[in-house]
C-alpha cells in the first residue's frame, strides 16, 4: 500500500519501521527531519512536508504527540485535510481526545476522505517487535482495508465500534487504569521499602501469585529497579491523557475520583521537573513521600 506515516517518536519511528519491513510503499515526514534518517535508510522516502506525505497515498498513518499536533497536521493549511485525496484514509493511531476525534471524523466525512481511529496499548519495545495491541473503530469497509496496516504493526487489532472516538474513549480509560496501576504499585513499593523488604523479592511475590500480569511484571521491574530514565512514555504525557480522560469523564457526567488523584500526583511530578522522565516515576514521588 502507498502510504504516508507521520510523528517518527519512538513509537512511530518503530511503526513505521514494521510498515517498511512489511513491503509498504511509506513516506515518512517529522518536524525533527532527522529522525526520518534511520527510515530512508532501511527503505522508506522522506516527505519535505505534510502534504508530500499525503500526495497520491492510499492512507496517512499519524502518531503525534497531542491534541495540538495533532490538530495542526490534520486540520492546518496544507495539512491532512487540504492534501489527502478523495476516498483516502486518514489513521489515527494517537492518544487524542474524543472530542478531536469526532472532529476529525466529521471534517474528513466533509472532505470526501475515511477516518479511522486506532490508538494502540504497548511501549516502544513492543512497537519494535510489531507486538502492539491496536483499538480500531470506524466503518467496516475502511477498517478491513486497513487489515494489513494492523498486521504489520500489532499482534492484535480489536475492533470496537463503528464511531471512531469510541477507541479513543478505550484508550484513554486503559491508560488511567494503567497509571492508577502504577500509583498503587508505586505507594506498595515505597510502604514496603520503608519497612526493610526488598524491592526485587516483594516484585517475585508479587508477580508470581496474584499479580502476573504483563504490566504489574513490566511496571514493577521498573520501580524495583529505580530506572525512571530513559522514558518509555513520558509523564508529561501520562498527565495529558489523565486530563483528557477526565474531559471525557466530564462531558458524560462520570465522576472519576481516583483519575483526579492521579492527575494531582502525574502535575506534581512535572512541576518537580520530572516530566520527561517514564510516567511509571510517580513512584518515585510515592518513595519521596514516605521519605525515602
Amino acid at each position: 500500500m502507498k502510504l504516508g506515516f507521520i510523528g517518527l517518536g519512538h513509537m512511530g519511528a518503530a511503526m513505521a519501521a514494521n510498515l517498511v519491513k512489511a513491503g509498504h510503499d511509506v513516506s515518512v515526514f517529522n518536524r525533527t527531519p532527522a529522525r526520518a534518517r534511520p527510515l530512508i535508510e532501511l527503505g522508506a522516502h522522506e516527505a519535505a512536508s505534510v502534504g508530500e506525505a499525503c500526495d497520491g497515498k492510499e492512507a496517512v498513518i499519524t502518531m503525534l504527540a497531542d491534541d495540538d499536533a495533532a490538530s495542526e497536521i490534520a486540520l492546518g493549511e496544507g495539512g491532512l485535510v487540504a492534501r489527502l485525496p478523495k476516498g483516502s484514509m486518514h489513521l489515527s493511531m494517537s492518544s487524542i481526545s474524543v472530542a478531536l476525534s469526532k472532529r476529525l471524523a466529521r471534517v474528513h466525512a466533509q472532505a470526501g476522505q475515511r477516518y479511522i481511529a486506532a490508538p494502540v496499548f504497548g511501549r516502544p519495545a513492543m512497537a519494535a517487535a510489531g507486538k502492539l495491541f491496536i483499538v480500531v473503530a470506524g466503518d467496516p469497509a475502511t477498517v478491513e482495508a486497513c487489515q494489513p496496516l494492523f498486521r504489520a504493526m500489532g499482534q492484535k487489532a480489536i475492533v470496537i465500534g463503528t464511531e471512531p472516538a469510541a477507541a479513543n474513549l478505550v484508550k484513554l480509560s486503559g491508560n488511567f487504569l494503567l497509571a492508577a496501576m502504577i500509583e498503587c504499585l508505586g505507594e506498595a513499593f515505597a510502604l514496603t521499602r520503608k519497612g526493610g523488604v526488598d524491592p526485587h523479592a516483594y516484585l517475585e511475590i508479587l508477580t508470581n501469585t496474584l499479580f502476573s500480569a504483563p504490566a504489574y511484571k513490566t511496571y514493577g521491574t521498573i520501580i524495583a529497579d529505580q530506572k525512571y530514565e530513559p522514558a518509555g512514555f513520558k509523564m508529561s504525557l501520562g498527565l495529558k491523557d489523565i486530563r483528557l480522560a477526565l474531559a471525557a469523564a466530564d462531558s458524560l457526567a462520570t465522576p472519576m475520583p481516583v483519575a483526579s488523584l492521579v492527575h494531582d500526583h502525574f502535575l506534581s511530578g512535572v512541576a518537580q521537573g520530572a516530566g520527561d522522565s517514564d510516567w511509571s516515576a510517580l513512584a518515585r514521588l510515592a518513595a519521596a513521600n514516605a521519605g525515602l
